[in-house]
């Protein structure tokens, strides 16, 4: 799905210091590599039939690259419009005045509590929830944990495989629900008691789920993993299934949202802004769970069927202020790295 495609958008699959001024027709995206991954030449075909404008995409790793990326370059910006800052790098991003303002006339279809910046610099595109997942072949329902303090117990020793904050967007999600859940005074004795009731810890979300989990051949059957990850294993099961093999643990899920700027700098904000609005749009958010996996933020957009029927969203997942993020977050992994893998 990467690469140079014919029509409607172009992947620039390009070192970043090389992109060249935009084309008058033209806007570009600098997005996190796993939104790039997921365009095909259908994505923003409509939006390109409408305003003859095409939509091309440079890819900038993960979402603290792609934030630095645009922090460095904000005098001659790589792009017109970034995607993918989520609440973890939201403060940095605002507070380096990345974005011009822009209010979307579809952001009252969006929930209030997804809205983080007064100021509308920043428009909610989607939101998912990193919550545990256990392998129903060898934790019942009845058997799962039903928090995070479960995950002490003896009943749970050396069945948990998580993902390293510093290196992992999931893992950083799953490091600041378990400080909301205990506080400041709280996570590190937390942490000491997961540690002591063998926790494993390996750096990113697919050597986690494909290679530790149970699921997959592992020898783990509780992952830090998504809401959204058993309407996956459903759509992509072989053979066919229509009960999702996969459970999800709903108390202490941490919510991620994703969030479309109109960058400082660009040559064509008023079509930038057109651009975030089709972002907004229901024809685009339909596009969103079965794409990238995650929730669309504006609520008129239907849900498939699996998402439905197979997705269990936590009634009040964690969250933690971006600007309390920003001010503690290297503090807090430096903090946790030499408690866990020191």
């Amino acid at each position: 799905m990467r690469g140079k495609l014919a029509v409607g958008i172009t992947i620039a699959a390009l070192a970043l210091g090389a992109c060249g001024e935009a084309d008058p027709d033209t806007l570009t995206i600098i997005s996190h590599d796993s939104f790039a991954g997921g365009v095909t030449e259908e994505t923003f075909s409509s939006f390109t039939a409408d305003t003859g404008v095409t939509v091309e995409i440079v890819p900038a790793g993960d979402t603290g690259s792609l934030v630095n990326q645009a922090i460095l370059t904000k005098d001659n910006p790589l792009a017109d419009v970034l995607f993918g800052v989520d609440d973890t790098f939201l403060s940095r991003a605002l507070d380096a005045d990345l974005f011009l303002s822009h209010r979307s006339d579809l952001l009252d279809k969006t929930p209030e509590n997804i809205r983080l910046d007064s100021d509308n610099r920043v428009t909610p595109i989607d939101f998912g929830d990193v919550c545990l997942n256990y392998d129903r072949d060898v934790i019942a329902d009845a058997d799962a944990p039903r928090s995070l303090q479960d995950l002490t117990a003896d009943r749970y020793r050396g069945r948990l495989v998580v993902e390293s904050p510093a290196t992992s967007s999931p893992g950083l999600a799953f490091l600041l629900a378990t400080i909301a859940a205990f506080g400041e005074d709280g996570w590190k004795d937390y942490w000491q008691a997961l540690v002591d009731n063998d926790v494993e810890v390996v750096p990113d979300w697919d050597t986690a789920y494909y290679a530790s989990f149970t699921r997959w051949g592992g020898d783990r059957p509780l992952v830090v993993s998504y809401a959204s990850s058993p309407p996956a294993e459903v759509i992509y099961s072989d053979p066919p299934t229509d009960v999702a093999p996969t459970g999800v643990v709903t108390e202490g899920c941490y919510r991620q949202i994703e969030f479309a700027g109109i960058l400082e700098g660009t040559e064509y904000p008023e079509a930038a802004g057109e651009l975030i609005d089709f972002m907004l749009s229901v024809e685009f958010q339909e596009q969103i769970p079965l794409t990238w996996f995650v929730f669309p933020a504006n609520m008129d957009a239907s849900l498939p069927p699996e998402f439905v029927e197979h997705t269990a969203l936590p009634d009040t997942p964690a969250s933690v202020a971006p600007a309390l993020i920003d001010a503690n977050r290297e503090r807090w992994i430096e903090e946790w790295t030499e408690l866990v893998l020191g």
